[in-house]
Formats: structure tokens, C-alpha cells, sequence
């Protein structure tokens, strides 16, 4: 129900409304109603994030800002998860929303907002250890596959797709961030809480795997084994060349087939999930080191690391001529680059988000002045809002993804007020942010249920309240 629906048929009038502290602590406010399930259809239940909430809505005086941070904040857990035990081992089957399917991406992005609180509320350590044991699994059956299915034995709608496809996987698009965001979990997971049990033997093959997959995807000697196609009208969802993509020089970069979008890159070598692969292989090969002693294997990874970063350095540097040196979105290593950027995570407005710039890195502000300007060509510029897109649901639709990354890498309080300004004037009255809208109408939307974009929205809100939460009075 819009808000102004609900306030024709309640009766509230715009003109002497009473404002009462219970009607708020209650969740409903001028219209605000929880759009949560109700508590007997959440899928998971935690005091923490309950008690997160409960203090936000406390504090944060506007009420709208701490309605939407309750919709937003616990979607995930309100409705994507699917936990058991299996043994003594905990278990976590996270889809991304309205597609029943677990994206290692989507999945490790979900829960990360709630790492903060796992010493305090066991069961939300469980959740995110189960979904650490369950990744493991997903990247030993096919490290080359971006989304799983819960039924190991399910043939899903894109079976047909040539490639390698295995019954239990839902998609099988290579991106480079699939095998990165699982090594993020791991690695401030084990930080966070110091438990290492699910870093297992089964843990170390898939890191071993990792290695072997990201080797072979730079291509030095050969293509790899990896291809793919689909018959389709979309040709971002397929790649030329009988499957392989577009040729590129070796120079040390990993290939990317795809984008974080699962959309094809047009050059394979994408730099910002080349930057998120060298911090993880550096965060890997700690782990390896400090838990399992597997000094050999660590410097393997942390030689790749050094290699991937120094092609970035040589590689993927471009003299723009009105943003100077900035990094290129994706190169062939021929000397052919792409300039654009996407909304999806890794883009290059999140490096710093991902720990592999500093924001005030020269090149990083240069680029992300160039990728927050409609000189890229992904930035939309209209009557609701502006910001970036991507090439994955069309012309002139911005990603609230895009404005909150905007918001989380700012060192500006008044561009972090102005994102958050704009998340609150394009949810379109539903109480949740979606994956994209138009430009000019915010009515105009995809995607009523993307949990991923929903709780890192409540990730930004409560950054902001815990730093700066003098931004919040908007």
C-alpha cells in the first residue's frame, strides 16, 4: 500500500495529525507501516540486528529514514535464508530475492552488514559460518559457476547453455568477483570472531582452486577450458568468438568474462575485479598462513597478487583528456580500453569499499569524478534522480546500488546527504529500494525483491548513524 493510500484510508488527515511515541516504536507513523513479514514467516530472527534496529528508530529522528532502515536492514534475514545444521556443521542457503538461487556475490554481500554483531548472537555467527561451509562446497563442484541451486541434483532454466553445465548449477557465467567475495567473508569473518572451523581441508582445496582457476584465466599459453553460449536475442548473456570472448594480450590481468552485472564484458581483462582479486589472494594467503601453516601455498597466492597488481599499474592506466590519469573499466592488453563504469560490485567506485584503494588515491578520485559525471556513459541524469546504471536492464534506469556506493566511498558529508536524500526520494513508496529505476519516474522499477541492494542500503544508513549522524537529520 502507497503512503498516501494508507493515509486516505485511515482517515489521517494532513492537518492535525498527533504525533504519539507509541505509534512509532509500533512501526507505524503518517503511514510508515512495517512491510516486514509477519515475525511466525521470517526466515531467520536475530536479537542483534532486532536490537540494531530498535536503537536506530530510537535516535534517528526522521521517520521515515528509521522505517526504511527497519524494511531494509534485515530483508535478508526477514526473507532469503534458508539455514539448517547438517551433522555438527551449520548450513546456509541464501538466495538474492525473487530468483531461487544462491549467488556466491549476492550471498557473501547479504550477510556482510551483520559481521560486526556474530560475537554477540550466535545464531547470526552460524548463519554466516553456514554459509562459509556452503560456498566451499559451491566452488569445489565448479569454481567456473557464478550461482548454485539447493537441489544438487536440479536442472534449472539455463541447462541448455553451452558450456559445462553440472545439475545443481543454476548459472555458469565466469566472473572473477564470484571466486573473490566468498574470500571477503571468510577472511573478516575469521578476523571478527577467530574461529577457524570452517577452514577445513575442504576450505584449503577450494582456495587451492581459486589459484588454479585465476592462473588459467590469464590466459599466458592458452585459452583455458573455460567457454560459453547462449541462444538468446541479449548478446550481453553470451560471448563471441565460439565462447571464449574477445582476444586479448596476456600482461598478467585474470580474464573476466563477465561482468558483477552477468552481463559479458566487451574486454575481458575488468579491472575493478582485477583489484578486488589482489586483495583477496593477499587475504587467502594470510589465512593459509596463520591457520593452516601452508606457507607455500600463501606465497603462490601473494605472487599472483603482486602480478595482478603490478599489470593494473602498467596496464590499466589512461591519460583522459579532461580527468587525467584515471583507470580504465575494462583492456584487451592491445592497447584497446573501455571507459564507463557500472553500478554492480566491483565497479570502480567501490574500490575503496573493497579495501583496494585509499580514497584519497590521485587516479582513484580522478576516476570516480570521471564514473559520477554523464561523461560515463552509464550515468543517468533525469527528473528523480541521477546516477549510475549499466548496460544489464537498459537505457536510462540508475541502480540505487550505484547511489549507495556513492554514498559509502564519500568522504563529502554533502554528497553523502545528497545519497541519501535521493534513496529516500526513489523508493517509490514501497519501503525498499530496488534494483533499478527510470531516470525521470521512480515509479518505473525492477525487481520489487533484491535483498542484496535492500541490506547494504541498511549498511549504509547505519554507517552514517554510528560516524556522521548529524546527516541523518534530512
Amino acid at each position: 500500500m502507497k503512503r498516501n493510500e494508507f493515509l486516505k484510508t485511515t482517515g489521517i488527515l494532513t492537518g492535525g495529525i498527533v504525533l504519539n511515541k507509541f505509534a512509532y516504536a509500533s512501526g507505524m507513523l503518517a503511514g510508515y507501516t512495517s512491510q516486514r513479514p509477519p515475525l511466525a514467516k521470517r526466515h531467520f530472527y536475530s536479537k542483534s540486528v532486532e536490537a540494531m534496529i530498535k536503537e536506530f528508530k530510537k535516535n534517528v529522528k526522521n521517520p521515515e529514514l528509521g522505517w526504511l532502515f527497519e524494511n531494509c536492514f534485515p530483508n535478508t534475514l526477514d526473507t532469503t535464508v534458508y539455514f539448517e545444521m547438517k551433522g555438527n556443521k551449520p548450513d546456509s542457503y541464501i538466495i538474492t530475492g525473487d530468483i531461487d538461487a544462491m549467488w556466491l556475490r549476492d550471498s557473501s554481500a547479504q550477510v556482510w552488514p551483520y559481521l560486526p554483531e556474530i560475537n554477540k548472537d550466535r545464531p547470526l555467527k552460524d548463519l554466516v559460518a553456514g554459509l562459509i561451509n556452503r560456498q566451499t562446497q559451491y566452488i569445489l563442484k565448479d569454481p567456473y559457476a557464478n550461482a548454485f541451486y539447493k537441489d544438487e541434483n536440479k536442472l534449472g532454466e539455463w541447462k541448455t547453455d553451452e558450456t559445462t553445465m553440472l545439475p545443481g548449477v543454476h548459472e555458469r557465467k565466469w566472473e572473477i568477483d564470484s571466486l573473490c567475495y566468498p574470500i571477503r567473508l571468510a577472511y573478516h569473518y575469521w578476523k571478527t570472531s577467530k574461529d577457524q572451523s570452517p577452514f577445513d581441508e575442504e576450505w584449503v582445496k577450494a582456495i587451492r582452486l581459486t589459484l588454479k582457476v585465476f592462473k588459467e584465466q590469464q590466459r599466458k599459453d592458452n585459452l583455458g577450458p573455460y567457454h560459453f553460449r547462449r541462444e538468446t536475442l541479449k548478446p550481453t548473456d553470451t560471448l563471441p568468438m565460439m565462447g571464449y570472448g574477445f582476444p586479448v594480450k596476456p600482461n598478467g590481468l585474470i580474464c573476466s568474462m563477465f561482468r558483477p552485472s552477468d552481463d559479458a564484458t566487451i574486454y575481458p581483462f575488468l579491472i575493478p575485479s582485477n583489484f578486488f582479486a589482489v586483495v583477496s589472494l593477499k587475504q587467502a594467503a594470510i589465512m593459509l598462513k596463520e591457520i593452516h601453516q601452508q606457507n607455500s601455498l600463501a606465497q603462490e597466492l601473494n605472487d599472483l597478487a603482486s602480478e595482478v597488481a603490478s599489470a593494473i599499474q602498467e596496464h590499466a592506466i589512461v591519460k583522459h583528456p579532461k580527468y587525467g590519469e584515471m583507470y580504465a573499466f575494462e583492456i584487451n592488453g592491445m592497447g584497446s580500453y573501455n571507459l564507463m563504469d557500472d553500478a554492480n560490485v566491483p565497479s570502480l567506485v567501490s574500490l575503496p569499499y573493497l579495501d583496494a584503494v585509499e580514497p584519497s588515491d590521485p587516479i582513484y578520485i580522478n576516476t570516480r569524478n570521471y564514473c559520477l559525471s554523464e561523461d560515463n556513459p552509464f550515468y543517468f541524469k533525469g527528473k528523480a534522480a541521477a546516477g549510475v546504471g549499466g548496460p544489464h536492464v537498459g537505457q536510462d534506469m540508475v541502480w540505487p546500488l550505484g547511489i549507495i556506493m556513492r554514498g559509502l566511498t564519500s568522504t563529502n558529508d554533502q554528497e553523502i546527504k545528497e545519497s541519501i536524500q535521493l534513496l529516500m526520494k526513489t523508493h517509490a513508496d514501497t519501503g525498499f529500494v530496488h534494483e533499478s529505476f527510470h531516470k525521470d519516474d521512480a515509479t518505473n522499477f525492477t525487481r520489487k525483491w533484491f535483498a542484496w541492494a535492500n541490506t547494504i542500503f541498511g549498511e549504509f544508513l547505519w554507517k552514517i548513524y554510528q560516524e556522521k549522524p548529524h546527516l541523518l537529520k534530512v
